[in-house]
């Protein structure tokens, strides 16, 4: 999944820290930011998957910004079966075994220059631990492997702490964002978090990296929609997707997909991502089963090395999610930022989200874009041209 923070510059963070006691470095920009495990969550049964508290990171606002939050989720994937569990709870998505600062930047950058709109919220990074999107709530713990499903308690109960312990109930302004499978999140959360407000709050989410589509592999096989179907299950997801999604389909876990929940998703939403999204291509599209003599290992990493039928096939993927997209029906509430980048970036990445080099379109960057919608200064529907746009992205 998406790459949302260098470990290099984590154990940097994490020396500075231990030497000097500060919330940052000396530039606005290096914004390092301690790592918090809320224990009262384990009373609520609110645990990530090996049974550990859960953990976020919080900056907070200063001046214009103390009532104004940006709460962000973490991506990661997801977890389809015991043993994929099991491994995911050994790494550092437990909050046993995660980082003891995170750097925030981009969406969560306090430089005014490169975060210009949202530079002295309140900034929080909620750690992903749990494999569902903030989904699953199983109440029986796996005797056999000491699992615990219990996402959609984790979002819950670190809402909770911010709203009462945090100051969040005061806010003014409020952003539920999250790349990747903390995208999704967002989606499958945002009518919820909206409803933590009064309706005097200005609130509305963004989805980064995060419209996954329901589609074939290049041989038929429906390899995204059973796999997600097994994550939903395994979780017990469904009954967290959205109601007004799942009492319209025949198969609940159908709406794990962006493409259907954000059909029923009323809150303003942003929604950033590349049509040629690497992951989706990858994993999606082109999973190394579909293609066991590697034929496209090198168009996959480049689509520069594609041959002429290849490109064909990642530009027939392009149309299917813009059909996606426009599946969404008409709305003036909502933005998008679609780029031709052949990546699976997000806005927690500087040079994604606001730098020298960064994608722009209509001659924004997407802080730009995001900061005028939210801000009701302009809406933003923006598609980039067809590869060979995008082909000098960073």
């Amino acid at each position: 999944m998406a790459k949302v923070m260098d470990f290099n510059l984590v154990l940097m963070g994490a020396v500075l820290l231990s030497v000097l006691y500060l919330w940052t470095t000396t530039e606005a920009e290096d914004l390092y930011v301690n790592t918090t495990i809320l224990y009262s969550a384990i009373a609520k049964g609110a645990v990530c998957l090996d049974g550990s508290a859960p953990a976020f990171h919080f900056y907070p606002g200063t001046s214009s910004g103390v009532y104004s939050w940006v709460i962000h989720l973490q991506g990661g994937g997801w977890c389809e079966t015991t043993s994929d569990c099991q491994n995911r709870a050994r790494s550092d998505l437990s909050s046993k075994h995660a980082p003891i600062v995170a750097h925030f930047s981009g969406v969560l950058s306090n430089d005014p220059q490169l975060n210009p709109d949202f530079y002295n919220w309140n900034l929080v990074k909620i750690r992903c631990c749990d494999g569902s999107s903030y989904t699953g709530d199983i109440e029986e713990v796996d005797p056999d492997t000491n699992l615990h499903y219990r996402g959609a308690r984790i979002f819950e109960a670190i809402m909770e702490e911010l709203l009462y312990r945090k100051g969040m109930i005061y806010a003014q302004n409020a952003i539920l964002s999250g790349t990747s499978a903390g995208g999704l999140g967002a989606i499958l959360h945002c009518d919820k978090f909206r409803y933590f407000f009064p309706l005097t709050v200005r609130v509305k989410c963004i989805s980064d990296a995060a419209f996954f589509l329901n589609v074939k592999t290049i041989t038929g096989e429906p390899q995204i929609e059973e796999y997600y179907k097994r994550v939903v299950a395994l979780h017990g997801s469904a009954k967290n997707l959205p109601l007004s999604c799942t009492l319209s389909l025949n198969d609940p876990s159908l709406c794990f997909f962006p493409q259907y929940a954000a059909q029923h998703t009323y809150t303003p939403l942003f929604i950033i991502n590349s049509a040629y999204d690497a992951f989706q291509i990858n994993h999606s599209l082109i999973p190394s089963e579909a293609d066991p003599q590697h034929v496209w290992d090198y168009c996959k990493g480049n689509l520069n090395s594609c041959s002429p039928s290849q490109l064909q096939t990642i530009q027939d993927f392009r149309l299917t999610f813009l059909e996606a997209l426009n599946e969404l029906g008409p709305s003036t509430t909502r933005g998008y930022f679609i780029s031709s980048c052949h990546s699976h970036h997000g806005i927690e990445i500087q040079s994604y989200w606001s730098y020298t080099n960064s994608p722009t379109l209509a001659n924004k960057t997407i802080a730009e874009a995001v900061g005028g919608w939210f801000f009701d200064r302009s809406g933003f529907q923006g598609v980039y041209c067809p590869y060979p746009c995008g082909i000098l992205c960073h």
